[in-house]
């Protein structure tokens, strides 16, 4: 009978009993059987007086992979208690691209100590890496790769491996070079397990597989692996030199931290807020959102008080104006989203952009259409107006129309510009559905009862 496996909440819960009973002994043995990825969950899911007493805990071979499991705020907080020895003791056996992610959280004088305490090749290999920013191929990339001739047979092949103690995790393939390094191609490892020995590499490698630029960003090489179901990948230079590989852990990373940051970034939040972050720091940042915010809630409220006179004239226009910008507020946030989504998936291109915008425009206006005939049948009865009626199923026409446009028009034109969708896009849709919904809806008012 398969026994219960404790979920991560059920485990930081009963690390929280015992840790308020006083049960260290009981603390330390129930996180240290913990994988490395599962202490670094429950280190986030933590409050902050937690976290110290259970990072002190934790045995000293696993510290380095906790530590690049977690994100780079929570990193920075454990380095900044550690020197520069320390350091270079938790990383040794580390793969070189999360040493560098490790290392970009230390000040660049740390980071030449902990340099210092390594041995030459680890060194070398290390700044190899730490050549290039961390959202391209040579940022993700490893360089732990097996490398092989193409005249070899695959007997001499199957010898050389034997003489490895382990190969790199994520090993399916043997990359092949020439003398000059380049990249050849790549020999699957179950074409090698079964295969005539006596064949040469050349007979059996795979050539058809381009490898990845070393300055390629880090979504088009998530997007290959996407595509071709890749595990690891290599890496060249401008020359076709090979650098190192890419393996399929860390393009989950890439995946994760994309999404983490279109999610956020439509709040105005860092991806790397961190949910149990102390009130001083969670609040300052939060802060600067509310007052962008506030200036296009002011920027709306101009808009409505244009037409003051009208309102007390006719009170109902007060009751029914959030109906018409809220309407447009939420088709145009469906619109926004579609397209970021699309976006960032690399799915939107020139060739199908006005397509697209033909489409969310038509959309728009079905919608319009549907929901300006229930909302001034309703609202007519409601106020046994049916001038209200009509002039509120008129605004909600030309606000979702407009919302539609902008939602589907803003991410492209702020993708051109070089400016993230995804965070700009929210507050500058949402003022123009206010501002549009609200002229639109007291502008027709204002030329009925003027």
């Amino acid at each position: 009978m398969p026994q219960n496996v404790a979920t991560p909440n059920q485990t930081l819960d009963r690390l929280t009993l015992a840790l308020d009973s006083g049960a260290l002994v009981d603390v330390r043995r129930m996180l240290n059987g913990l994988a490395p990825g599962e202490i670094a969950h429950l280190l986030e899911s933590s409050p902050p007086k937690f976290r110290n007493i259970l990072w002190q805990m934790i045995e000293g071979d696993q510290e380095g992979e906790v530590l690049g499991e977690l994100p780079d705020d929570l990193q920075a907080h454990f380095l900044s208690r550690m020197d520069a020895a320390e350091v270079a003791t938790i990383t040794e056996g580390l793969e070189d691209d999360d040493i560098a992610d490790i290392l970009q959280q230390l000040p660049d004088r740390v980071t030449w100590e902990v340099l210092n305490h390594m041995d030459h090749q680890d060194r070398a290999r290390l700044e190899s890496v730490m050549l290039y920013p961390d959202d391209v191929a040579g940022g993700l990339m490893n360089t732990d790769t097996i490398t092989i001739r193409a005249s070899l047979t695959l007997e001499v092949v199957l010898r050389y491996l034997r003489r490895h103690e382990e190969i790199p995790e994520m090993t399916d393939n043997l990359i092949v070079v020439n003398r000059s390094d380049q990249f050849i191609g790549v020999l699957p490892l179950r074409t090698l397990l079964v295969s005539d020995p006596n064949v040469s590499v050349r007979e059996m490698m795979v050539t058809d597989i381009d490898p990845i630029p070393v300055n390629m960003p880090d979504y088009e090489v998530a997007r290959l692996f996407e595509h071709n179901d890749w595990v690891s990948a290599p890496v060249v230079d401008d020359s076709g030199r090979l650098l190192g590989r890419i393996t399929i852990d860390d393009v989950v990373d890439v995946i994760r931290e994309d999404a983490d940051h279109s999610f956020m970034s439509m709040a105005g939040l860092d991806e790397e807020e961190d949910t149990f972050a102390s009130v001083g720091k969670a609040a300052p940042k939060r802060a600067i959102w509310l007052g962008i915010n506030l200036i296009t809630a002011f920027i709306a409220a101009s808009a409505i008080n244009m037409f003051q006179d009208t309102i007390d004239k006719v009170v109902a226009l007060a009751v029914l104006m959030p109906i018409v910008a809220s309407m447009g507020g939420i088709a145009g946030t469906q619109t926004l989203t579609v397209l970021v989504r699309g976006i960032a998936m690399g799915q939107v291109s020139r060739n199908n952009q006005n397509w697209l915008l033909s489409r969310e425009v038509t959309i728009g206006l079905l919608n319009g259409l549907l929901w300006a005939a229930v909302v001034a049948v309703a609202a007519s009865l409601w106020f046994d107006d049916w001038n209200i009626g009509l002039i509120i199923a008129a605004a909600m026409m030309i606000n979702l129309v407009t919302a539609a446009f902008t939602g589907a028009a803003l991410p492209l034109l702020l993708t051109r510009m070089s400016i993230d969708p995804a965070l700009a896009g929210g507050v500058v849709l949402t003022t123009v559905t206010d501002v549009v919904g609200f002229v639109s809806f007291l502008g027709l008012a204002t030329l009925f009862y003027a």
